[in-house]
């Protein structure tokens, strides 16, 4: 694969992938296309080795793995992580507001979400919608409106004159959007629109009652390659759909030599305390019922690795100060190896010298990050991960502006580095511990 192929892809996943739902949609579907198997959590496991499988949980995160040749005793298992949901703005359970003859919808921020950006944007709604059929059965199903169906819009500078000084969000009275023009008589409401979009998306699906739903406003502006010379992604949900599509190419490429495996979770923005999330204990029982004896997962945990992939902070030539003299990675000039002395990033040097080592075998370049020490530094699934299974792991991350703006920018050639990095990761048959 190509560079342009594989950011033409990356593009087209970004553009499908609105919510962690349609995120795990779409990877199932790439997975499947490529030959790999749907495991149900429920159901006794019967695996063949060199064989793809795959499993979901919540519908909204995903574990995938080949199981290899080798025994993973003496190899372990390779293991590249992700997350699937993304800052943004969710719909309430109640959330009809009809005020002055507009109506809008009262809307809850997931996540660390910068919201200025927000602002007169053409928003859609996607998600996951549960309900009765016309049959009366409990069923759930996906739900994208893809059109742009509202708007949040500004207040106008005439009416706040310190604005661009002084101006701050308020979460629960400024960013309800608004939908429609409606009158006093007009009986429309969320209910009903949210019916018919089901039926729309779903044929021979008839709705009998809506139950609840978890849905998300997104921005309907497409994905883009931009700038002078065309060096930068720009795009919604960069972090972290971004590592979801590098790990998922990376795996879909891997041999079938060694175990590799690639997890993406829900809920990395708001903790990772869930059932699909990090935290919990997803990822440690598909590997507890591949080795359900003790002493064998033990051993294969001290031979495996976890390469925890999130985006990481370019320096921005606008706010340079914001980073520590000697670690602030550029974009395009290769993925960033994340450290924090404190553990909010899982690197050590032990897993860094052999991010560093593939990295010079293929020849991708590679840059470091710390926070200044007078700032608190983020984290990811990273730690998570390494404490609940006893992993060795490492933080990696693509430099990125705007985190978890409504649209960020990165550069065209380090997620496809990262995916080749990842990628001989998956091939390595030994580990330097092993």
């Amino acid at each position: 694969m190509t560079q342009q192929q594989f950011n033409d892809g990356l593009l087209e996943f970004i553009d499908s992938s609105v919510t962690p739902f349609q995120a795990v949609t779409t990877m199932v579907d790439a997975l499947v296309a490529a030959g790999f198997n749907r495991l149900d959590e429920g159901d006794s496991w019967q695996l063949e080795r060199g064989r793809g499988y795959y499993i979901t949980r919540n519908d909204s995160s995903i574990i995938a793995f080949r199981y290899g040749n080798k025994s993973e005793l003496v190899h372990g298992v390779r293991m590249v992580g992700a997350h699937t949901d993304s800052p943004c703005l969710r719909v309430k359970p109640n959330p009809d507001l009809r005020k002055h003859g507009y109506l809008q919808l009262g809307v809850e921020v997931y996540g660390g979400a910068l919201l200025n950006p927000w602002f007169d944007r053409d928003l859609s709604l996607a998600g996951r919608a549960s309900l009765t059929n016309s049959e009366g059965r409990l069923i759930s199903v996906m739900v994208d409106f893809k059109r742009a169906i509202a708007v949040i819009p500004s207040l106008a500078i005439h009416l706040d004159r310190d604005a661009n000084s002084k101006r701050t969000v308020n979460k629960q009275t400024d960013i309800p959007p608004v939908l429609a023009l409606i009158e006093e008589d007009d009986d429309l409401n969320f209910d009903g629109i949210l019916s018919q979009q089901v039926e729309l998306d779903n044929p021979g699906v008839k709705v009998g009652k809506i139950l609840d739903w978890e849905l998300s406003f997104y921005d309907t502006q497409p994905a883009a390659i931009t700038g002078l010379k065309q060096q930068f992604v720009s795009a919604a949900r960069l972090d972290n759909l971004l590592s979801c599509y590098t790990g998922l190419q990376s795996l879909l490429g891997a041999g079938e030599e060694v175990t590799s495996l690639l997890v993406c979770n829900d809920h990395e923005e708001v903790g990772s305390n869930s059932a699909a999330g990090a935290q919990g204990p997803m990822l440690k029982h598909l590997l507890q019922r591949l080795f359900p004896k003790p002493e064998d997962f033990a051993r294969v945990i001290e031979r495996s690795m976890m390469i925890s992939a999130d985006n990481a902070h370019a320096i921005h030539p606008n706010y340079s100060d914001k980073h520590d003299g000697n670690h602030g990675p550029k974009i395009n000039a290769g993925p960033v190896i994340k450290i924090n002395t404190n553990q909010r990033y899982a690197t050590n040097s032990e897993t860094a010298a052999l991010y560093r080592h593939l990295s010079d075998q293929v020849g991708v370049p590679v840059q470091s990050f710390v926070v200044r020490s007078d700032m608190g530094c983020g984290s990811t699934i990273g730690p998570i991960t390494a404490t609940e299974l006893g992993v060795r792991t490492m933080d990696i991350g693509v430099p990125t502006f705007g985190m978890h703006s409504i649209r960020e920018m990165g550069g065209v050639e380090d997620a496809f580095g990262l995916s080749r990095v990842c990628k001989a990761f998956f091939d390595t048959e030994n580990l330097p511990w092993c």
